[in-house]
């Protein structure tokens, strides 16, 4: 039986991979920073601000899955907070690449979550690959600052996958926020309701998790997001049909949602297309390649 160390495993998309893994017959084991955590998985200490990981964990470990990382859209952007999101992804990679240069017997792979937030988020007609560089701007910085810790594997020759991620699409996660007001008849596109939203079904995503962990010649960084590509105000009109709900009111001004959020806006007023070419022609199929498919599956219409 094959040993995955996954990171993050409480999180919406953590949870569900380590069930998917599981059931595929990996030995699952998770890092969790309670030191008695109660878990169906095998779970080991580890506390990235005190840079302590329980050096166990990385025994006898054949690959792992790195989706730890502060949410984006818990809390205002200080300067406090910027840093917490960068220690949690780029800082929390250091930490087990170190934790790994120590091991006799290496992981055979390291898969790590990144975001599509490394293309930045201004609104344009580019359709951005894989090659693009990085954006100039906060999540560019802090996904291009990510993937060069990850890099730290790979030149270590042990196999990397980086996953670009967009907006994950489940029952629980961003969309149940989004889905509230319009059941209640209140949705709205958000600004101009021009920029692009990437997004992928959860199912999706994990499936692609396994694929990059189980096939051998995958390696660099590959989008994850469907093939289809919308804009906020298509997502907020398909999402309301699905729902067979009213969409009436208004755009919700620019302005408001920066008096409200502050920098963080940016993700909800901006956004960009990406590309699904390269996993795709590296084999995967989508099973979700549609909004509406999507919706309908998660809302169960």
């Amino acid at each position: 039986m094959q040993s995955v160390l996954v990171t993050g495993a409480t999180g919406l998309v953590g949870k569900h991979l380590c069930s998917k893994l599981q059931k595929k017959g990996y030995d699952v084991k998770i890092l969790s920073r309670q030191k008695k955590a109660r878990s169906e998985y095998k779970a080991f200490y580890w506390n990235p601000v005190e840079n302590a990981i329980d050096k166990t964990a990385l025994e006898k470990t054949d690959y792992i899955i790195h989706l730890a990382g502060a949410n984006l859209s818990s809390k205002r952007w200080s300067k406090k907070r910027k840093k917490q999101i960068v220690d949690s992804r780029a800082g929390t990679t250091k930490l087990l690449f170190e934790s790994v240069s120590r091991l006799d017997k290496k992981p055979m792979a390291f898969i790590s979550s990144s975001a599509v937030g490394f293309y930045g988020t201004e609104t344009k007609d580019k359709i951005f690959v894989e090659s693009d560089p990085a954006a100039d701007d906060f999540l560019g910085t802090v996904c291009r600052e990510w993937e060069e810790a990850a890099g730290l594997f790979s030149k270590a020759g042990i196999r990397t996958v980086k996953l670009r991620t967009s907006l994950v699409l489940s029952n629980e996660g961003p969309l149940s926020k989004i889905l509230l007001p319009i059941k209640m008849g209140l949705g709205s596109p958000l600004g101009s309701g021009l920029q692009f939203m990437p997004w992928i079904h959860i199912e999706d995503l994990c499936n692609i998790f396994v694929m990059a962990l189980e096939d051998s010649n995958l390696s660099g960084a590959f989008n994850a997001a469907a093939p289809e590509h919308v804009t906020n105000e298509e997502f907020t009109k398909i999402l309301a049909k699905v729902l067979n709900r009213p969409l009436w009111l208004p755009k919700v001004p620019s302005f408001v949602l920066k008096a409200v959020l502050g920098q963080m806006s940016m993700i909800a007023l901006q956004g960009s297309r990406v590309s699904s070419e390269k996993i795709s022609k590296a084999g995967y199929k989508f099973k979700y390649p549609t909004l509406k498919s999507a919706l309908e599956n998660i809302c169960k219409v």
